[in-house]
């Protein structure tokens, strides 16, 4: 059991924090490994407090992580406690410093929160946006064929300018950096679609502590957006997650018969802002809730 009179000092997470924040997340059964959370660290910026456990260990007991998207806004994630150290507000005084760090910044906050966190981001004034629904494929689950499916290609290096100019509109900044890091975890899974010789579409992955995980992808119908992701299912090794916009339910029938089943809602939430940034028509598959 933790000690109840442990220090409650916030403090910047380092590379030296990576193990501990990994144990962390699984804490809650959240998907990030180790490359996850030094990707977040890179691009971004962790806090944490520690606490002291029954043996007099420092442990980190808590964090959060900001990214920050261009000039006007930035994303919230991995708000975690530690199942001992609960209750004690280490979650609340995380967010409302990582809040006050983008006010001073004239940032923006946008977050995915679940249901169990949704009640506390509205208390702390965020408001709902628009929603997505994570599901799951487990290993070993048959690929269907797919009739009326765009074929699709690997991904190369010219390809990044046109990736970017679709996903900088549709994500409300340019968020290069992360795209070229997803890519070089799963280069497998890392497509594009063509339309008169004009990159359309993509789609991206990465691995992850228990699946790996399909997305981002953006497509202009039904048929590229099965085209990347049939492609991309070819080459996962085990169980699969991907988080599809609610707008995209047109798709559920084709990924039920691909092996996927429901896991649990997300909502897009914004602080500081009256809509989310960008124009999410395009995107199929959001990247995930602690990267956006």
């Amino acid at each position: 059991m933790a000690s109840t009179d442990a220090p409650a000092v916030l403090r910047p997470l380092t590379a030296a924090d990576l193990d501990a924040a990994v144990h962390l997340s699984a804490s809650a059964n959240w998907n990030q490994n180790l490359d996850d959370w030094s990707t977040m660290l890179l691009l971004g910026q962790g806090w944490g407090i520690d606490g002291v456990d029954a043996a007099g260990r420092s442990t980190l007991a808590a964090s959060a992580v900001v990214l920050p998207y261009g000039e006007r806004f930035a994303w919230v994630s991995m708000v975690l406690v530690l199942p001992a150290y609960r209750r004690r507000g280490h979650a609340q005084r995380l967010l409302r410093y990582t809040l006050a760090q983008l006010h001073a910044q004239h940032r923006a906050a946008v977050l995915d929160a679940t249901p169990a966190g949704h009640a506390v981001y509205v208390q702390e004034g965020f408001a709902d946006t628009w929603g997505f629904a994570r599901y799951r494929r487990e290993a070993g689950a048959m690929l269907q064929p797919c009739r009326d499916a765009v074929p699709s290609r690997p991904l190369c290096e010219g390809d990044w300018p046109a990736i970017d100019a679709i996903d900088s509109p549709a994500f409300g900044a340019s968020r290069l950096p992360l795209l070229r890091e997803l890519a070089r975890r799963w280069p497998e899974a890392a497509r594009v679609v063509e339309h008169g010789g004009r990159v359309c579409g993509f789609v991206l992955g990465r691995d992850g502590r228990e699946a790996h995980q399909i997305g981002p992808l953006l497509a202009d119908d039904d048929a590229a957006a099965k085209g990347l992701l049939q492609e991309a299912l070819r080459t996962a090794p085990g169980a699969v997650y991907l988080d599809l916009l609610d707008r995209q339910r047109n798709l559920l029938p084709w990924l039920q018969q691909q092996g996927f089943s429901f896991q649990r809602p997300f909502t897009r939430m914004v602080h500081a802002a009256s809509s989310a940034p960008g124009d999410p028509t395009r995107i199929v598959l959001a990247a995930g809730p602690e990267l956006g």
